[in-house]
């Protein structure tokens, strides 16, 4: 099959296509899914990268996207999963059901699914200590199959019309922003921002938020305001503003904020814990602008703050983002597909932060 190998962590170099690479087989209890789409998403670069190593400090830079961190080794930082190399990498798998493994039903062949990217131990109720990520323990979606737990295919009616590049940003940008939300609790009557909100997490976070009854004040780039309004936010703020805090105080006629789903992280951390009133909770998921950041643990105790980091999806996330989804409540904001094999322009791409959205990889077809 024609697959994408990431060799090591570094740059654009480290993925290798490959057209001669095995197909996978599907073990006791998976599914063999052909792969008709595959969405791009900060994780996989960042694994590709070594962005996660702690002694990367910067942002996630387009050059760094382009030619790595300098990290040979430890790429994964705090996750420290089980990362070997060669890796299929690609956490968003879209395709149908053409093999199962033994145990698994016979009659799933056939089914279009969505596939769940973090694989867990049955027996592990959290589901926290045994999660592993589809492209990063285990090989993923830039190839024509991948395998998975047959619990992690989710099945979508075949005639849904939506198409396989837009279910295809489901599994990381959306399931990460409907865990980001699930985590701090949103609910109907918050008065949430959202900062990134123009990129794959953001315009989910902004949707479901909208869904859940919120309202949603977003922070995007100028040239992509018009975009990020028509996901249904109330509000729209150029995220160059110089002051933040008076600008969100301005339309919320000075009240504070309930939440606050943050992707960006850097300097702009202080002024976001500055606007949440008392009681008030932060989640992140994200640090494009920067890892490190200024924490005055007054304000933390002061304020009864909560502070949420969200990576592993509790059980019940992904659910219900595909229940979101199919009910028409919320959708994908997909801008563009490219062929597997041109991964390296398509990254180059991401990482430029132009687009608004998320972007996709076709995998070649599969003949019957």
């Amino acid at each position: 099959m024609t697959a994408v190998h990431l060799v090591g962590h570094g740059g654009l170099d480290k993925l290798v296509v490959r057209n001669d690479v095995a197909v996978c087989q599907s073990g006791p209890g998976e599914v063999l899914v052909n792969v008709t789409a595959a969405g791009m998403n900060n994780t996989d670069i960042n694994t590709r990268t070594g962005w996660y190593n702690k002694q990367v400090s910067s942002g996630t830079t387009a050059e760094g996207g382009k030619s790595g961190f300098g990290v040979a080794e430890k790429g994964m930082g705090d996750w420290e999963g089980g990362l070997t190399f060669p890796r299929i990498q690609g956490a968003d798998a879209v395709g149908y059901i053409v093999a199962v493994g033994e145990g698994v039903d016979a009659s799933r062949i056939g089914e279009r699914v969505v596939c769940d990217p973090y694989i867990r131990d049955p027996e592990d109720v959290e589901g926290f200590d045994s999660a592993g990520f589809l492209g990063s323990e285990h090989d993923g979606a830039f190839a024509q199959f991948t395998t998975v737990p047959s619990v992690n295919a989710v099945s979508i009616p075949k005639d849904f019309p939506l198409s396989d590049a837009a279910l295809a940003t489901l599994p990381c940008s959306g399931g990460t922003a409907m865990n980001m939300l699930s985590m701090a609790g949103a609910k109907a009557g918050d008065l949430a921002l959202v900062t990134g909100a123009s990129g794959g997490v953001g315009t989910f976070l902004v949707q479901i938020l909208k869904a859940l009854g919120a309202t949603a004040i977003a922070v995007a780039g100028k040239s992509k305001i018009a975009d990020v309004s028509k996901l249904g936010a109330d509000h729209v703020i150029d995220r160059e503003i110089p002051d933040l805090v008076s600008a969100v105080l301005e339309i919320t006629g000075g009240r504070n904020l309930s939440l606050v789903a943050d992707v960006v992280g850097g300097d702009q951390f202080p002024d976001l814990l500055k606007l949440l009133r008392r009681g008030g909770r932060y989640v992140t998921a994200g640090a494009i602008g920067g890892p490190k950041v200024d924490l005055d643990l007054r304000t933390l105790y002061l304020k009864n703050l909560s502070l949420f980091g969200s990576t592993v999806y509790l059980r019940d996330t992904f659910p219900q983002l595909i229940d979101l989804v199919v009910s028409g409540r919320i959708k994908p904001f997909s801008t563009k597909s490219w062929a597997l094999d041109q991964i390296h322009a398509a990254q180059s791409e991401f990482f430029e932060k132009k687009h608004v959205g998320s972007l996709v990889l076709l995998p070649p077809k599969v003949e019957a």
